[in-house]
């Protein structure tokens, strides 16, 4: 049994006024409001979206 990795990641501010693009990556990483969390496997992918919008979330 292979454990995956996950990470856990947290909207911090609001993407209210942010790019479209950055409004549909927070919405793709599962954050819906403020201060919603997301746990997601934790792949190149993913680490690319936290990494755009980084200024909007905290990874726990």
């Amino acid at each position: 049994m292979t454990d995956k990795k996950t990470v856990k990641v947290k909207l911090v501010r609001s993407p209210i006024g942010t790019r479209e693009s950055h409004r549909a990556t927070v919405r793709g990483l599962g954050l819906r409001r403020v201060n919603s969390e997301s746990v997601l496997e934790d792949t190149p992918a993913v680490r690319g979206m936290i990494n755009k919008v980084s200024y909007l979330i905290k990874v726990l």
